[in-house]
This record gives structure tokens, C-alpha cells and sequence, in this order.
């Protein structure tokens, strides 16, 4: 295994057993601090691996050639609140689904929710 698929493997396979050992000992307020830790991480990754080097690389091409670039990531924010308006989901410690009303059990609302997650990750 390369360095580069090493290091991301070894740190989702730690924090998801520190998930998997300690959620119960973990309190509310902790876990959320930890998700919003999370969500930051992903938008600053999104942002500085992804954002600005495609405006970078666009620099030679004029004045307004990041436009593509910053639109295109606009245009992902927006579809990704869509598919959170559509795709039944559950929050943590909520009992009443989000999105489409639907009868569908836990574990298929789990399913769409990695399905919309590996579509982000595309």
C-alpha cells in the first residue's frame, strides 16, 4: 500500500472504531462537537484541494476564468440541499425522518444516506 491511500485508511479505520468502542461513553454535546469538527474538515478539504487549485490552474485564461470553476461549486452546494430535502434520513437522537415522507425502515433510510454519500464523494 502507498503513502498516499495509506494515510487516509489508517485514519478512517481509527476514527471509526473510536466510534464503534466509545458512542456510548461519548456525551451528546461531545458527539456533536466532533460532527461540526467533521463537516468542517470535509469543507475546508473541498475548498483547498478542490476549489482553488481549479481556480489556480485558470489563471492564464483571463480575468473571469475562475467562473466555471466557482459556479460549478455553487451549483454542487445546491444540489447536495436538494437531495437533503429529498432523501428520507434521520438525525442522531431524532425519531421522525427528514425528506420525503415515506414508510421506510431504519436501515433503508441508512442505505440512501450512504448512497447520497458516495455520490458526494464522486
Amino acid at each position: 500500500m502507498t503513502e498516499g491511500i495509506a494515510n487516509p485508511f489508517i485514519g478512517t479505520a481509527l476514527g471509526s472504531a473510536c466510534v464503534l468502542f466509545m458512542k456510548k461513553q461519548l456525551s451528546r454535546s461531545l458527539q456533536r462537537a466532533l460532527t461540526c469538527f467533521a463537516g468542517g474538515v470535509m469543507v475546508a478539504a473541498s475548498i483547498w484541494s478542490l476549489l482553488i487549485p481549479a481556480m489556480n490552474q485558470s489563471d492564464d485564461r483571463g480575468r473571469r476564468a475562475f467562473l466555471p470553476a466557482f459556479i460549478g461549486f455553487r451549483l454542487g452546494i445546491l444540489f447536495l440541499l436538494l437531495l437533503d430535502k429529498i432523501i428520507p434520513h434521520l438525525h442522531m437522537n431524532s425519531g421522525q425522518a427528514e425528506g420525503l415522507k415515506i414508510k421506510a425502515k431504519k436501515t433503508t433510510m441508512m442505505a440512501l444516506d450512504v448512497t447520497l454519500h458516495n455520490i458526494c464523494s464522486l
